[in-house]
């Protein structure tokens, strides 16, 4: 038999029928590959890069053999600059995907690159959106560089979004009305992760990369079963008969809906989601903007409702109507506001001051602009800390970590949602005792107790 061995994350892990209507596509490769093919998948949940590098990636590499093939399948989460545990960045992510390639070549294993699947993201016009920010990009550059077979699995995936639409191409997801499937009485929003129909899809297209990728044992995959998946439906929320009349029919329910998020006024990213209660006996919401008519979404058994726009809301302040449906009877409407930001301006840096020293615990300070929720700050193009902005819009940090004497460059973020700044640069200058000096090379010969360390010879205390 040959072995096919998926790693990865969420999107390719298998799912166990408890989890339906989710699942992943390394748990459908195996139907369109040779007979002679054993898939193997050990894509995990909560996996970035570095994760499975430092914990899994042992276990696989001594069960993996000479021509073996290994899909490595990154970069869904990658690009998150908005979280310390999940963010490589572009250098990092590369320099991980060289590890992994020379590291299953040494073992004899052939490892493939496989750009991360598309989001069920659409732009105002309709489009799919590049949500992994360039980071296909880099898996495809890593490959070139390193002579490494890819497959674009984010061109595929896009391009079937693309003919499918907005109103059809959440079919594939795990995106679900209330009432929808029992796994989720009260619904689900997930843009990211595939339901049965979308992740046989998505293997699909994962297989038909692999046959036109030259070098790859002949019979690999079996191009009579690349037959494409039926079609999913037109969405329900766009199959109501008439929703204007809702806006001039005298309100039979007295009660109007409730919005609960997101709160009146409050700055929101392109994708948010509504969320919010009916009155009691209606079971379907539906939500207009100027007159026209946005889409809707069933009521849970017990009221509660959320519902994502079908594509992205565009820059500024909207004004959204909000009305119940019970059978023919509409209810008051209800009226919610909030304003959508597409992009942030850098953040300030007040400490330390342009030009001044700092000892080797400085503390950095600024301001960051309305709706914004974080300022990371990085250095060399790695995470190094966050800061929460509060309020009034400072923020402060300092790293747990002393700096070494020298001058660095620091990068400062502002993060909301899923947009981030430009970066804002600060020289760093940072006053102690050099590395080479006696101060430091007297004391080699007996180890440190660490940096709360009160014994004789000491080091100045900063």
């Amino acid at each position: 038999m040959r072995k096919i061995c998926v790693i990865g994350n969420s999107v390719a892990a298998s799912r166990t029928e408890e989890e339906a209507p989710l699942a992943g596509w390394g748990q459908y490769l195996e139907e369109f590959l040779g007979p002679d093919c054993d898939v193997r998948n050990y894509a995990r949940d909560a996996m970035t890069l570095r994760d499975y590098y430092t914990g899994r990636f042992a276990a696989l590499l001594t069960l993996v053999g000479p021509g073996d093939l290994v899909l490595i399948a990154f970069g869904h989460v990658e690009q998150r600059i908005n979280q310390l545990n999940r963010y490589h960045g572009p250098r990092e992510y590369k320099e991980y995907l060289r590890l992994y390639v020379e590291t299953l070549r040494a073992e004899g294993a052939v490892p493939v690159l496989v750009t991360p699947a598309a989001r069920c993201v659409f732009d105002t016009s309709g489009n799919p959106v590049d949500t992994h920010d360039g980071y296909a990009r880099l898996t495809l550059e890593a490959a070139a560089e390193l002579g490494c077979p890819a497959v674009d699995m984010n061109a595929s995936t896009t391009r079937l979004l693309a003919e499918l639409g907005p109103m059809r191409a959440r079919g594939l997801f795990r995106w679900l009305d209330p009432g929808e499937h029992p796994g989720h009485p009260q619904g689900i929003v997930d843009a990211s992760h595939f339901n049965h129909a979308g992740a046989r899809e998505a293997a699909r297209l994962v297989a038909s990369g692999l046959a036109g990728v030259p070098g790859l044992p002949p019979g690999l995959v079996d191009v009579q079963r690349l037959v494409p998946g039926q079609a999913p439906p037109v969405q329900t929320e766009f199959t109501v008969q008439q929703p204007q009349l809702a806006l001039t029919a005298r309100p039979e329910v007295a009660v109007a809906p409730t919005v609960t998020s997101p709160a009146f006024a409050e700055p929101v990213g392109a994708g948010r989601k509504l969320t919010g209660t009916a009155p009691a006996g209606a079971d379907y919401v539906i939500f207009f903007e100027e007159g026209e008519y946005l889409g809707g979404t069933r009521a849970a058994e017990d009221g509660t409702w959320q519902w994502r726009r079908a594509v992205q809301w565009p820059a500024g302040r909207h004004e959204v109507t909000v009305i119940a449906l019970a059978g023919n009877a509409v209810s008051t409407a209800a009226e919610t506001q909030f304003e959508v930001l597409d992009r942030l301006e850098a953040p300030e840096v007040i400490g330390p001051r342009k030009g001044a020293w700092s000892g080797p615990r400085p503390r950095f300070s600024g301001t960051a602009a309305r709706g914004v929720r974080k300022v990371m700050v990085l250095e060399r193009g790695r995470l190094i800390a966050e800061a929460p902005v509060q309020d009034d819009g400072s923020w402060r940090v300092t790293h747990p970590h002393d700096w070494r004497p020298g001058t660095y460059t620091v990068e400062f973020v502002a993060v909301f949602s899923a947009i981030h700044s430009p970066p804002t640069r600060l020289e760093l200058k940072v006053h102690g005792v050099p590395e080479d000096s006696w101060l430091h090379t007297s004391m080699s010969a007996r180890t440190s107790c660490g940096p709360g360390c009160e014994h004789y010879p000491a080091l100045p205390a900063w």
